[in-house]
């Protein structure tokens, strides 16, 4: 908890104790768990992407109890309505007149769960909210809570009944992360805490709040980044849209979004300077996601994924980080 500013060695220390608490309740996945924490520092929001049955929505119960944040979780279904995220204006008997109601969506973590099932009308009220923080209804903004953070979950392999979210949605998107099935081993483990625990819920303990969430991501801003390190960003990033394979490449966001969530990535490893290789492990969940593969290569399992692992094998990195030693 924190009241003032934090230096990076506090918001690095911040990041593994909340990395701790999560692993308590989600058994292994601990990179992608850190890519998770990372989008969050970064200010941004994640899409988690796997089969079911692999813990994204424990996942993201579990940050926002660890970081202290408001939780509100939707289940997102074919019915659903756009007012029934953003909120709606009702009458009010008493005081003769309309007044706002607010969804779930006011919130600090709101969990977007099973966001394909939703019509394409109700995932777009989460443009506004995602880009701007704030939510328009019948012509009146209301502004959303800071921190305010969107994790939505997807299944990638049940198609039927449905909406593959639109490119400009998954835009909105900072990182797209997968879990993937666990080993024995971390699968073992999780029969043994529920045999140990012996309930079904889990909770874990918060290690900071709102406004030391917001405090880390000031001084994630801070971080060091050499100008040969942001153009290795710009360069991956160019590079998936020069490749045969793609459609559509990587946009100027996702640039940013490779260069914001390298900067939280090499805090939460107790770096105050960004080096390629924090570039590297965050350029598949940063860039795959707004990638468009040519419709005739998905029979032979191309995919965004696939794409910038080449680029990543092709673009020259910086030998070094000039001024790092100075960070």
């Amino acid at each position: 908890m924190t009241d003032g500013e934090l230096t990076l060695a506090e918001v690095s220390e911040l990041s593994r104790r909340v990395l701790d608490r999560v692993s308590q309740a989600v058994v292994g996945k601990a990179e992608a768990l850190e890519l998770v924490l990372a989008g969050v520092l970064a200010g941004g929001h994640v899409l988690l992407e796997d089969y079911p049955g692999l813990a994204k929505t424990l996942a993201a119960r579990s940050f926002a109890q660890a970081l202290g944040l408001e939780f509100r979780r939707v289940q997102f279904t074919p019915d659903l309505l756009p007012s029934d995220v953003t909120g709606a204006f009702v009458y009010d008997q008493k005081e003769s007149e309309f007044v706002f109601r607010p969804g779930p969506i006011f919130t600090g973590l709101l969990l977007a769960d099973e966001i394909n099932r939703t019509p394409p009308k109700t995932q777009a009220a989460l443009l506004e909210s995602m880009q701007e923080h704030q939510v328009t209804v019948e012509g009146q903004t209301f502004p959303l809570p800071t921190p305010f953070h969107v994790l939505a979950t997807a299944n990638p392999v049940e198609y039927e009944g449905t909406y593959p979210l639109p490119e400009a949605q998954l835009d909105r998107f900072m990182l797209r992360i997968g879990f993937g099935y666990p080993t024995p081993a971390e699968e073992w483990e999780v029969l043994r805490r529920r045999m140990s625990r012996r309930s079904e819920d889990q909770t874990v303990d918060a290690v900071t709040d709102a406004a030391g969430l917001l405090a880390a991501q000031r001084a994630v801003e801070t971080v060091t980044v050499d100008d040969t390190v942001g153009q290795y960003c710009v360069d991956l990033a160019a590079a998936t849209r020069r490749d045969s394979q793609v459609l559509v490449g990587a946009s100027p966001r996702g640039s940013l979004a490779l260069l914001l969530t390298a900067r939280a990535y090499a805090v939460i490893n107790g770096r105050d300077y960004v080096v390629p290789e924090d570039v590297k492990a965050v350029a598949v969940a940063a860039l795959a996601h707004r990638i468009t593969v040519r419709p005739e290569l998905w029979l032979h399992e191309v995919t965004g994924a696939t794409v910038v692992r080449t680029v990543l094998g092709t673009v020259a990195a910086p030998p070094t980080v000039v001024g790092a030693a100075q960070a």
